[in-house]
C-alpha cells in the first residue's frame, strides 16, 4: 500500500489558522459578484447559491496557507498574459507566497494527477458530487508502473491517484507552473459536473464555521456559569 507524505498524515488543528482566514474570507464580498453570460455549463445564480449554503461545511478547510488576498474571481475577465480580448475564469484565485502549503477543501478521492497544460502541475478530487481541482502546484508527475502521482520532494509531498485523502490534509504547495503571472494557487469547483463560483461556498463555510465557534464559545461559558 503506498504511504502518504509525512507532512499529510495528519491535518493540523485547524484552530492554528482558520480563525484568521475565516476573518479574510469577509473579503469575498468583493469578489463575489454577479456575472452575466455565464458558460452552457455553468448552474444559473439561483441554483449555485442553494447548492452552496445547503450544504454543512463545519468539516471543510480553507485551500491555502498564508492566504494574503484575492486576484481573480470566478467569471469573465480580461486575459491576465496580454490584456486582450474576454476568457472565462473557471474558479478563483488565492495568492500565497511560493512554497506555502495548499491544504484539500474536502475529503475525497483523488481522481487526477497532471502536470501539461494551463493548470501547470494539478490534483482533482472527487468529494461525492463534487469535484474540486487544485493548479499551479509546485513539483510534477511521474509514474511507478501504471500508477501516477504527484511528486514535490522539497515540501515532502506524494500524491498518488486512487489516494483517499482527508479535509485539511496538506496536498501541494503554491508555485508558479502552468500559465500564470505571479504564485496563487487557481481554485476551481464543480458540482454535478456544472461550474460553481468558489467565492460562494467559502463564504457559506465562514458564516457557518464562524457561527459554530461562537455557538461553542457561548456553551462553554454557560457549562462554567459566566
Amino acid at each position: 500500500m503506498k504511504q502518504a507524505s509525512r507532512h499529510q498524515n495528519q491535518p493540523q488543528k485547524r484552530s492554528a489558522y482558520s480563525a484568521k482566514v475565516l476573518l479574510l474570507l469577509v473579503g469575498l464580498i468583493l469578489v463575489s459578484v454577479p456575472i452575466l453570460g455565464w458558460q452552457q455549463k455553468t448552474v444559473k445564480a439561483v441554483e449555485v447559491e442553494r447548492i452552496a449554503t445547503g450544504n454543512k461545511w463545519n468539516g471543510a478547510s480553507f485551500p491555502v496557507e498564508n492566504f494574503q488576498y484575492y486576484s481573480s474571481p470566478f467569471g469573465y475577465r480580461r486575459s491576465p498574459t496580454d490584456g486582450s480580448g474576454w476568457e472565462f475564469h473557471r474558479g478563483l484565485d488565492l495568492v500565497a507566497p511560493q512554497g506555502s502549503y495548499i491544504r484539500n477543501w474536502w475529503g475525497g478521492k483523488v481522481v487526477k494527477v497532471a502536470d501539461r497544460d494551463a493548470c501547470g502541475t494539478q490534483i482533482v478530487i472527487q468529494s461525492g458530487e463534487w469535484e474540486h481541482v487544485y493548479c499551479h502546484m509546485k513539483g510534477r508527475v511521474e509514474k511507478q508502473g501504471d500508477n501516477r502521482y504527484l511528486i514535490d520532494r522539497e515540501g515532502g509531498i506524494q500524491i498518488w491517484e486512487g489516494q483517499q485523502v482527508s479535509a485539511g490534509t496538506r496536498i501541494g504547495r503554491v508555485g508558479m507552473t502552468g500559465r500564470t503571472t505571479g504564485p496563487h494557487l487557481h481554485w476551481g469547483l464543480k458540482y454535478a459536473n456544472s461550474y460553481v463560483d468558489p467565492a460562494l461556498v467559502l463564504r457559506a463555510m465562514y458564516t457557518q464555521q464562524a457561527n459554530n465557534t461562537q455557538s461553542s464559545s457561548g456553551a462553554w461559558h454557560m457549562a462554567r456559569g459566566k
